[in-house]
């Protein structure tokens, strides 16, 4: 007499086993990708590794040993100290947050407002406007340094928080990634809230606004995080220790003819601490910011 056999997806459903839970068939590919994959993290995470190592080690111990020493033989915990302590470190740390946190905010405000005009409303020339934005994408920064730096210095913000916060507050990407987030929220609502007599601006910040909070924290983690690790403009545009952020802070443990490496090395992990304290808490953000940026279009 010849058992019938039990289906597998039955049997799946009787024992609480979805699809997805079902052991899958060994696959070469699939160990090879993962092993590509893994391979490609070490290779990444290496260079930092060797940055808090060489912050650990005494100054004529990082090139004294060949093959070099990953793990130190003693920690010197006060190189981080000396760090700290031998430039206007912490006046560089709140230069720094000061500037990206208004940045982050100004280029919020900034971007959303115009892109609600792109988006949202309608007027001559609307098209031909946001063109000229789409072209300002395709100019390299370096071509920009001088005619922004002419003008930051005829208007008197050379070397104060003005030259700092006010030119990079405008942004034509961010606009380009909140009017294409924009056109994707219904206009029903934007009809609806006009019937109920709100202006323009009240249904940019009370409609418009809390249906795009993906957008926007994906949009503040890249400007914050662009903001904190800019070298060139503010290199340009300040000249006193009392207006340098963290990045131009760094080049004062480079001299002439030395450099101070475990110093140096120390510097930029406690100048990378915020930047990491930010991708912690906001990485839900950073990934859909990378999925809103890979499904804009056109």
């Amino acid at each position: 007499m010849r058992r019938s056999k039990r289906p597998s997806g039955e049997w799946g459903r009787q024992n609480g086993l979805t699809s997805g839970e079902r052991r899958r068939p060994f696959s070469w590919k699939t160990l090879w990708l993962h092993l590509i994959l893994l391979a490609g993290c070490v290779l990444m995470l290496l260079p930092f590794f060797w940055m808090v190592s060489t912050s650990l080690k005494a100054r004529n111990a990082i090139f004294a040993e060949f093959p070099p020493r990953w793990i130190p033989e003693e920690f010197v915990w006060q190189n981080y100290a000396d760090a700290w302590t031998s430039v206007p470190f912490s006046r560089f740390y709140l230069n720094s947050i000061f500037v990206a946190v208004s940045v982050t905010l100004l280029q919020i405000v900034t971007s959303s407002l115009a892109a609600f005009a792109f988006s949202r409303l309608r007027f001559r020339g609307r098209d031909t406007l946001f063109f000229a934005y789409l072209i300002a994408l395709m100019i390299p920064f370096a071509i920009l340094l001088l005619p922004n730096f002419i003008i930051v210095n005829r208007l008197g913000w050379f070397d104060t928080y003005a030259a700092l916060i006010i030119p990079p507050s405008f942004s034509a990407f961010s606009t380009f990634l909140m009017r294409q987030y924009f056109r994707s929220i219904p206009l029903d609502l934007d009809e609806a809230a006009r019937m109920d007599g709100a202006s323009s601006l009240r249904i940019w910040w009370q409609v418009i606004m809390p249906n795009s909070l993906p957008v926007l924290g994906a949009l503040g983690v890249f400007v914050f995080l662009g903001i904190w690790n800019s070298l060139l403009w503010p290199l340009v545009v300040t000249n006193s220790a009392e207006m340098l952020t963290v990045p131009v802070g760094l080049t004062f443990f480079q001299g002439q003819f030395y450099v101070r490496w475990e110093l140096l090395m120390a510097a930029a992990v406690i100048a990378m601490l915020p930047v990491l304290i930010v991708y912690f808490f906001a990485q839900k953000w950073f990934i859909r910011g990378l999925s809103v940026n890979a499904g804009i279009k056109g």
